[in-house]
């Protein structure tokens, strides 16, 4: 049996709270500015676009891993941490190691966009491939750290990386109120493996949240609907919106979205297209595939909107070319 720590902040297997996003959220206030809340009509009504896409490694998850880092111990902190990510956690947990100066090694998929591995190694990680078809990242990341040791950041399987997403909504309701909207009555965030949902859950708890994954790679919209966790069905499914790829959720994400009651939609390749144009020509914003999945669903009227409605843009780290070709075809 596991011996429980005897501080229950540092507690791996705690269940993530309201109290840590703000923790988390006072942390991340501190060390970045702010993303913009950029307002954008869609159809009479004006929703609210939350531009993590322009953080400093391109998206949301710098919040979760440098939530997670910087409450390592001593001895955690000089152990390293090995992280598992398709590549926006990837470079977020790279960022936050090199600032507080611990050695990180991330199991990545072979087929991650080129960028993404680049810049996560030019942060001074190390990469450890791996097939997302035929091999387990987490079964890779367990091995890795046996022989070495070190903590698991998990991309969402983890209370403080599940927290550090939930800051955004909390620096989103401080932007809506100081603005006169309010607090948000309705969420609609991009959903890979559920991290960002969740955090978003537990910060903005009179919000509706609405989950958005890729076709093919809906397991969180499917698995709330049964109540119970599934796989996706099929690894090979192409999809453009490789930051979402994920193969399940995690039971520390799924307790979070149940308790809450979130629902899920997914949304195709051309509708998420339509999204990144849209986001180029109206906010003038690069934004990734997965990161427009939110506001593709909103687009395609799978969603209804009020005018209180926050819409995650969680990711930018688009290869230039796929992304010149997107918006101009």
């Amino acid at each position: 049996m596991t011996q429980q720590s005897p501080d229950p902040l540092l507690d791996p297997n705690r269940a993530p709270t309201l109290a840590g996003v703000e923790r988390a959220a006072a942390k991340v206030a501190a060390l970045l500015p702010q993303t913009p809340l950029l307002p954008l009509e869609v159809d009479g009504k004006t929703i609210w676009c939350k531009a993590e896409c322009l953080q400093p490694v391109g998206a949301f998850k710098i919040r979760g891993a440098w939530h997670r880092l910087t409450d390592l111990t001593p001895e955690q902190a000089a152990a390293g941490v090995v992280g598992v990510s398709s590549g926006n956690h990837a470079q977020g947990v790279a960022w936050a190691a090199k600032r507080l100066g611990i050695k990180a090694t991330i199991v990545m998929p072979s087929n991650a966009p080129v960028m993404k591995l680049a810049a996560t190694r030019q942060l001074g990680a190390e990469v450890v491939l791996y097939d997302r078809v035929t091999e387990s990242r987490d079964a890779v990341a367990a091995k890795l750290l046996a022989e070495r040791g070190g903590t698991l950041v998990h991309a969402y399987g983890d209370p403080w990386v599940i927290e550090g997403q939930g800051s955004a909504g909390t620096e989103a309701k401080a932007q809506m109120v100081t603005r006169g909207i309010g607090s948000p009555d309705k969420v609609v965030a991009c959903c890979g493996g559920g991290g960002l949902s969740a955090g978003l859950a537990l910060a903005l708890a009179e919000a509706e949240i609405v989950a958005v994954e890729p076709e093919g790679w809906d397991d969180v919209t499917r698995s709330l609907a049964v109540g119970e966790i599934l796989s996706v069905d099929d690894m090979t499914y192409p999809t453009e919106c490789d930051a979402l790829q994920t193969p399940e959720t995690w039971p520390i994400n799924f307790a979070v979205l149940q308790a809450r009651g979130v629902k899920g939609v997914a949304v195709t390749r051309s509708e998420v297209r339509d999204a990144m144009r849209l986001a180029f020509e109206k906010l003038h914003l690069v934004v990734e595939p997965g990161g427009a999945a939110a506001l593709a669903a909103v687009l395609a009227g799978k969603v209804s909107v009020t005018d209180a409605t926050l819409v995650t843009l969680s990711g930018g780290n688009v290869d230039p070319l796929k992304f010149a070709e997107i918006i101009t075809e």
